[in-house]
């Protein structure tokens, strides 16, 4: 039974830090001002997500009309009353720096999901917990107990420093070149609520790994990532960071920059801070599409803007805390429970112990010592499980508990004569799954589950895929069974698609008159190295045929590999046009009558439409000439791909311009009847028509790809990098995406497709 606000206040009492309760005070009484009228949406909802409460998709139960909506694939949701920010669930977000949990935080958090949510936490792709189905006036007791137990959700949202990751193995990991726990911990809470960090235009996310080539810190997607180095000087070992900046995934990615081969480990909290205030003065606030530091970085160039941060380290007010944060890092080490022992070789093992600990265990650099993964499907854990981690944690290590990047948990430091007994007590939780690190361990965002933003269903896709993997597990050799899956529900990249070896991103296609649920397919993606490759799209393929998909891809693989070949050189040797021919079988859409499948998606039996044009009197589908447009549009930017491949830049940026210009026109032939040749024109009657007048506007990012389109036909002709070709080609291709987003708006009823 739910405690009442005033109550958890009181109970709680001296258990939270005082700024921290001052903190929540404020945000509860902020609550109240805004049910009153008294404080306007825009700035309550920043303030919110500053707290870590987001609003939600909510489709499960009745609508406020009476009608039925989607049914989740979360059981038993709680619910209030209608879809508004007061009677329906929201989710809320809960920072985990650097990963690190606690018994009694795992147990907090067992209690806060079976109290109020639906017995659920979900780990993300950031370290983070997120409970769904959530009110907002219950976040302030949420926030309570959390900070009775040393977490905060203060800027677990908004234009903020995000939860700061690191390596869920660093400090005994058997590659680092060192600890970099401690430096994780220190920059998120020097730059938690600091006040040169809250006027960014947008999202600030940091990321620390102890070693370059592994995976584990994904270093190279981040706006500021540091990997740990060393530097000899004077016979003397100086540790310091190799600082990256500028990177991100999104809508259209781009690896982070170097900025320092060398940054000693004294600077790196005002480096930080220096970078910080350089994106707050000149990053761009008014179009959120272009507000990341990464835009910045490229608007400048990377020596400009190393020189601008400099010149602002230079002119910082000396802060105690840049030292004082680091001051115990020498001695910073996490200590076992328990003597280091061996596993025993002849004693008979529980049965399936061997494959989970070929999978689920890491020896540590420290003999006798192992870190067990827990597989989560999906990344969620019940109110039980955790609370069955806490005993074990407690049990068998002094609590040295993190949450992963791929959705897991990992437990260190247990002794490995302990692994058996560790072993069958996950094994009665559910929580002994043999899968960490391979394919079956898909990774997925909530998408349509939850995610305002998402377009399929990525969970849904990420189960199926999951089930369909575990179930032929015995045919996974090491070939294909240590590739990647990752999924997202849209363009957005929170599944991190771009670096799995194959990713896919929701989107969708129209048939006739109906929407059918698509994936975009990538490949080539590279996880290690710090997310060292991002893929690029190949094709979509209707949702209900990625699984086939997949088969095809890593059975070819597995046949023609060549000896020690990774799946990127792979991909890259068969080359894009090969690539595409292996799903061009797949994109092809059975009409209705044939299968009605494939108009529904995965998880969710109703039919996957936003409205029915009319149908003649002989029932014959309606095809506009558009449909083939776009596809001719699509082929161009993957043509541009090709040319891109094959090193000729200015060709394939030629033609990913041309493919969204002739995007531009097939929208307006279809609208008008008629469209311009010259390329001034289409862009100019496509601003008046289609920009000025919203039509275009996707309801989340709005104008931001047709933004992309007049910035390419202002560019047209100029000389670009490899790179910057090949971020073209990613803005080509999401906006001839959003021209089909636009075309299905437009004729998703009689009244629509007459605007």
């Amino acid at each position: 039974m739910k405690t009442s606000n005033n109550k958890w206040k009181t109970q709680l009492g001296d258990s939270i830090a005082p700024n921290l309760a001052a903190e929540i005070d404020v945000f509860e009484n902020e609550i109240t001002l805004r049910k009153s009228g008294k404080i306007e949406d825009r700035i309550f909802a920043e303030t919110r997500l500053r707290r870590g409460a987001y609003g939600q998709r909510y489709d499960n139960g009745q609508r406020s009309d009476g009608q039925a909506t989607r049914t989740l694939n979360y059981p038993d949701v709680p619910t209030k009353g209608p879809n508004t920010l007061w009677d329906a669930p929201g989710m809320q977000r809960i920072k985990i720096p650097f990963g690190g949990l606690n018994a009694a935080q795992l147990e907090m958090l067992a209690d806060l999901c079976e109290e109020y949510s639906d017995n659920i936490a979900h780990i993300t792709t950031r370290q983070d917990v997120q409970l769904h189905f959530i009110h907002i006036e219950d976040t302030p007791s949420i926030m309570r107990r959390l900070a009775s137990v040393g977490i905060t959700t203060r800027e677990a949202c908004g234009n903020s420093v995000r939860n700061v990751t690191a390596c869920p193995v660093a400090g005994v990991c058997r590659t680092q070149t060192f600890d970099v726990t401690p430096y994780a911990k220190a920059i998120a809470y020097f730059m938690l609520g600091h006040p040169d960090a809250q006027s960014f235009g947008r999202k600030f996310k940091i990321a620390f790994s102890g070693c370059a080539h592994e995976a584990c810190g994904l270093v190279r997607l981040h706006d500021f990532g540091a990997i740990a180095v060393t530097r000899e000087e004077n016979g003397k070992t100086h540790r310091g960071f190799e600082l990256w900046v500028g990177g991100g995934l999104g809508p259209v990615p781009q690896q982070a920059r170097l900025y320092d081969a060398f940054v000693p480990e004294e600077e790196i909290l005002p480096i930080c801070q220096a970078i910080g205030r350089v994106f707050a003065r000149l990053g761009e606030k008014k179009n959120r599409n272009t507000a990341r530091l990464k835009f910045l970085v490229s608007k400048l160039g990377i020596d400009e803007f190393k020189r601008l941060v400099v010149e602002e380290r230079k002119i910082l007010t000396h802060d105690p805390r840049w030292t004082g944060y680091l001051k115990d890092v020498a001695d910073y080490k996490e200590e076992p429970l328990k003597p280091a022992s061996l596993l025993q070789i002849g004693p008979v093992q529980p049965e399936g112990f061997a494959e989970w600990h070929k999978n689920n265990v890491y020896q540590q650099r420290q003999p006798g010592y192992a870190t067990v993964t827990i597989a989560l499907p999906l990344g969620d854990a019940t109110a039980t499980q955790l609370r069955k981690l806490a005993d074990i944690s407690r049990k068998y290590m002094k609590e040295t508990v993190r949450s992963t990047v791929e959705q897991n948990l990992v437990l260190r430091w247990i002794t490995e004569a302990d692994l058996p007994a560790v072993y069958s007590e996950l094994k009665q939780a559910g929580l002994a799954t043999p899968v960490a690190g391979t394919i079956v361990d898909v990774a997925s965002c909530p998408g349509t589950d939850t995610c305002k933003l998402g377009i399929s269903s990525s969970r849904g896709l990420a189960g199926e895929l999951r089930e369909r993997l575990a179930a032929k597990n015995a045919e996974l050799d090491e070939t294909i069974g240590g590739l990647r899956i990752k999924v997202s529900g849209c363009f957005n990249s929170c599944g991190q698609h771009h670096v799995a070896d194959l990713g896919f991103y929701g989107v969708s296609r129209k048939k006739g008159s109906y929407t059918v649920p698509h994936f975009q397919v990538l490949l080539g993606g590279e996880w290690g190295n710090n997310a060292g490759t991002y893929g690029l799209a190949i094709g979509a393929v209707p949702s209900k045929r990625i699984p086939e998909t997949v088969d095809r891809i890593t059975t070819r693989f597995r046949a023609e590999r060549m000896t020690n070949e990774s799946f990127q050189a792979f991909i890259k040797r068969l080359g894009k046009a090969e690539c595409k021919k292996m799903i061009d079988d797949f994109t092809a859409i059975p009409t209705h009558e044939e299968d009605a499948s494939f108009y529904s998606d995965w998880g969710d039996p109703r039919e996957y439409s936003i409205g029915d044009i009319g149908v003649g009197e002989c029932a014959g589908e309606v095809i506009f000439p558009i449909d083939f447009e776009l596809v001719a549009c699509e082929r161009e930017v993957f043509e541009s791909q090709l040319q891109h491949e094959a090193g000729n830049i200015e060709k394939a940026s030629l033609m990913a311009y041309e493919a969204m210009l002739h995007g531009a026109q097939a929208l307006l032939k279809f609208r008008f009847g008629l469209a311009p040749e010259s390329a001034d024109k289409i862009v100019d009657d496509f601003r008046t028509s289609f920009f000025d007048t919203e039509i275009f506007f996707d309801p989340f990012v709005k104008g931001k790809f047709a933004q992309d389109f007049f910035q390419a036909h202002e560019n047209a002709g100029k000389k670009r990098t490899a790179e910057t070709a090949h971020q073209l080609i990613e803005e080509a291709q999401l906006f001839i995406e959003a021209c089909y987003s636009c075309h299905s708006r437009m004729t998703a009823t009689p009244e629509k497709a007459a605007v």
